[in-house]
């Protein structure tokens, strides 16, 4: 195998594809990339076996072939070379070293063959629809903060992805929750997606999808399954397995009952919280808001680092109310509002709490309260 590539273009493509791989393998060729080249076209495969990511980029091929090499290894020496420098990479005949030249840089990489590199088993998906790279972004920004990092609740361990129903419309709808707080984010329901089933994209593959979408304005193709999911974005294709569990009956957290509505100006409330948290302790981070005849008033309070308070002026109709929040988690949430205005939905100061922002009823968040 031999070619050259300009390294711009090959840091990207192995950017992409060597984050799938883990630092600690016990199999090991699973810390190595497949690179193979033919007919104008070099692809990159790696995979830890749950997951795949393969990229494929137009390049001159001298000679074709395939082969395999440290992923984070050629990462680093890719990323390493000068800007627009020329990148050749030329394996010999027994598939044993990789040659990386580039000026007068010379590497000289261990491989192992190919057709040892292993194969996802893909299985059929029937199900398949489009969706606009932007949608798919904003499903996936607005809920992952949420996702639970508690390891003995696997099913929370990911975005649950399904086919839902909001007043009468269908709706393609992602729902993460830790049991603190719980993210609900929907757009129109694609063309093909009406019969999909419920899946749990795994928290390694939300993370891994969102840097293959980041950069690119193109419609992403959607196949699934019950047990694997594909995502297909320009030149690169991700596949992964699902999380094997059955998801909560999140609508049950969601409450109906709240009747105290609070508006505030979201970015005058999030840099309020933000302040004011300076002062709370790095264990509870709470932050009490007190309000009454449209004034809100952000405390925190820590015996280590002292008192804060700041005011701010809200449109609120009812009784003096008190209730505290972890300051992380209620910015988390004001950090996905991109409108000027924010509302809570109360119902008192132990029960969860609904944020949305005002005029977009896409997405809902509840947040549980904290004793302050």
């Amino acid at each position: 195998m031999k070619f050259s590539i300009e390294r711009s273009t090959l840091l990207k493509t192995l950017g992409h594809v060597q984050s799938v791989v883990e630092r600690r393998n016990t199999i090991p060729i699973l810390s190595n990339v497949k690179v193979e080249g033919a007919e104008g076209q070099l692809s990159l495969c790696a995979t830890d076996m749950d997951l795949e990511v393969v990229e494929t980029i137009s390049t001159d091929i001298a000679v074709a072939g395939a082969t395999t090499v440290p992923a984070h290894t050629l990462y680093e020496i890719v990323r390493k070379l000068p800007d627009g420098a020329d990148v050749m990479l030329d394996g010999d005949g027994d598939a044993e070293k990789l040659y990386v030249r580039s000026g007068r840089s010379r590497f000289s990489l261990p491989c192992r063959p190919a057709s040892d590199f292993p194969v996802m088993a893909g299985g059929e998906l029937p199900h398949t629809f489009r969706l606009a790279s932007g949608e798919l972004r904003g499903l996936v920004d607005r809920t992952r903060f949420a996702i639970s990092m508690e390891e003995t609740r696997y099913y929370l361990n990911g975005i649950y992805l399904h086919a839902a129903e909001r007043s009468g419309v269908r709706v393609l709808r992602a729902v993460a929750t830790d049991g603190h707080r719980l993210a609900s984010v929907e757009v129109p329901l694609p063309n093909g997606a009406d019969g999909i089933p419920g899946v749990i994209l795994p928290r390694k593959t939300v993370a891994e999808l969102r840097k293959l979408i980041d950069e690119s304005a193109d419609d992403v193709t959607v196949a699934m399954s019950g047990t694997m999911i594909r995502f297909s974005c320009g030149s690169a294709v991700l596949t992964s397995k699902l999380i094997d569990g059955t998801y909560p009956d999140y609508l049950r957290v969601i409450p109906t009952g709240n009747d105290k509505q609070l508006d505030v100006n979201c970015r005058l409330f999030t840099d309020a919280v933000d302040r004011v948290s300076v002062i709370s302790s790095e264990k509870s981070r709470a932050v009490k808001l007190s309000v009454a005849n449209g004034s809100l008033i952000l405390s925190a309070h820590s015996p280590e680092y002292g008192n804060a308070t700041e005011e701010i002026e809200v449109h609120y109709e009812g009784p003096p109310l008190e209730i505290g929040f972890n300051s992380r988690y209620l910015l988390d949430i004001t950090q996905q509002i991109e409108g000027e205005s924010a509302r809570f939905v109360i119902a008192d100061a132990g029960s969860p709490t609904i944020l949305q922002e005002v005029g977009d009823a896409s997405a809902t968040y509840v947040l549980m309260p904290m004793r302050v």
